[in-house]
């Protein structure tokens, strides 16, 4: 079998796996599905390794028709954009598997959903076909509801029914966009994603607008941006901290990967909607900023702040040069890091004392220092402190606006100002100040969790001080995807 093939499949086996074992037998669902998420992400960890950096094609790619009259077909393959999405997927699954140690009801179903999901995401960034892209967007729609709504919390059927609503809601408007493209496919050549960006050329200037708009919306549901973002704080806070992990993680990179892909196929649509990106990802980070800086709750605050980082992301596509595209796909990757490694302490923290509100805490760097430790470097990350990947995915994109838009760039340093703000508030509040007596026995972080939230630390600044690799990944993919759209614009 073809890695991508055993790669996309190594979760739906463990998934297989599972269907027998008797639901009693916690600690063996456990290693299997644990097990699994790390055979999926060695061999990530294999592909990024036999990956040719200076090729801008698609590499490792597998096509087997499914429909020759409809055109579908199983088409798989990666290159400097979905490489590190699948990297940071199959990590963040073996992250979060760690940190569900305090499941003790439903252990397997909540397993088994666990592994679909990470089956759907691989599907989402290895697919080269738009029908097959589409049934694993809808793939992890599923199992996410019924994670939210058996293992959340309070307003759990809240939550995953809004999370349903939306994501449907903008499933349907991408769907009406890829039918549409698929009108003008004259020559009959299928989904596959190359040749429906052929097939949008031929469409008038007025529906490749409608169509990228209908794309918009139902990408822009996921990332989130402003204002399709109402279900975003909710299903934060009520889901568990390990799929918050890949919710923030992953999920919201789902759509910002489609709109980077869909901004290619429609770049003259892309040029003329530019004022409305740059509007919504400007007032995004300002807004969800702001929003962020007056919660109490701690998994409220990393919600809103994921909106305002997002909003990197979409400046970042609006900007359509090299730079700006480059940290549009740094942000992603950082942000998958940092909002994953803020998911998973806060996760931790509320499992020992069962509050979120930050008022609650105080100088807790006297009780659990590793814990202060990390969570500190973590919050100085998404404020994008120099030495961080956070610095270097801000400061591509704030180079890519100002070739494009020069003093519009002064909101964007308003919510950086913004994120520093409710950053140190909240290391002030968790680490300093009088030890409070329901707080003194709080026990630090465990060899496991030091692991887990380690890991994702280290790349954090690991990155920060040596971002070329990183860079290098994703740089000949940036430079075909702008030669495309400079021979598509007139």
């Amino acid at each position: 079998m073809a890695i991508l093939s055993a790669l996309l499949w190594t979760p739906a086996l463990g998934v297989l796996l599972l269907a027998p074992v008797s639901g009693q037998r916690q600690g063996l669902i456990r290693q299997i599905s644990l097990v699994v998420t790390t055979i999926a992400f060695l061999l990530a960890c294999r592909l990024l390794i036999g990956f040719d950096t200076t090729n801008s094609a698609m590499q490792f790619s597998e096509f087997y028709p499914l429909n020759p009259k409809l055109g579908s077909a199983y088409a798989l393959g990666v290159d400097g954009l979905s490489m590190p999405m699948l990297i940071l997927a199959t990590l963040l699954s073996s992250i979060a598997l760690l940190a569900s140690i305090s499941i003790r009801e439903g252990v397997k179903g909540y397993h088994i959903c666990v592994l679909l999901l990470e089956f759907g995401m691989l599907g989402v960034f290895m697919a080269q076909d738009w029908a097959l892209f589409y049934i694993f967007w809808e793939v992890t729609l599923i199992p996410l509801f019924f994670l939210i709504d058996r293992w959340g919390g309070k307003r759990r059927h809240a939550a995953s029914l809004n999370f349903v609503l939306y994501t449907m809601g903008g499933s349907v408007f991408m769907l009406l966009s890829l039918l549409a493209i698929s009108q003008y496919d004259l020559e009959h050549q299928g989904s596959l994603m190359a040749s429906m960006g052929q097939a949008a050329q031929s469409m008038p200037v007025l529906e490749q607008v409608l169509v990228l708009l209908g794309f918009l919306l139902g990408f822009g549901v996921k990332m989130p941006i402003f204002p399709l973002h109402g279900w975003l704080p909710l299903a934060h806070v009520e889901a568990p901290s390990p799929i918050s992990i890949l919710l923030s993680g992953i999920l919201l990179k789902m759509g910002a990967y489609g709109l980077l892909r869909t901004v290619v196929m429609l770049p003259v649509a892309a040029e003329l909607l530019r004022p409305v990106l740059v509007f919504l990802a400007l007032f995004g980070m300002i807004y969800g900023g702001l929003l962020a800086w007056r919660q109490r709750d701690l998994k409220a605050m990393v919600a809103y702040s994921s909106l305002s980082h997002m909003g990197v992301v979409l400046l970042g596509i609006a900007a359509m040069n090299q730079t700006g595209f480059t940290g549009a796909i740094l942000q992603m990757t950082a942000h998958g890091l940092i909002a994953g490694a803020l998911f998973l302490l806060v996760g931790l923290l509320y499992e020992r004392t069962h509050t979120r509100n930050i008022q609650d805490y105080s100088s807790l760097v006297q009780v659990m220092p590793r814990f202060a430790a990390f969570t500190t470097l973590t919050l100085l990350a998404a404020m994008g402190l120099p030495g961080s990947v956070g610095f270097i995915a801000e400061l591509h994109t704030l180079i890519g606006g100002f070739q494009q838009w020069s003093g519009l760039m002064v909101f964007f340093s308003a919510s950086i100002l913004i994120s520093a703000a409710y950053a140190m508030r909240t290391i002030g509040l968790l680490f300093t100040g009088p030890i409070k007596p329901q707080m003194q026995s709080i026990p630090d972080l465990q060899p496991l969790e030091l692991m887990a939230s380690g890991i994702l630390v280290a790349g954090i600044v690991l990155f920060g001080l040596l971002p070329g690799p990183l860079i290098d990944l994703s740089a000949a993919t940036v430079d075909r995807m702008l030669s495309v759209i400079g021979e598509r614009l007139p």
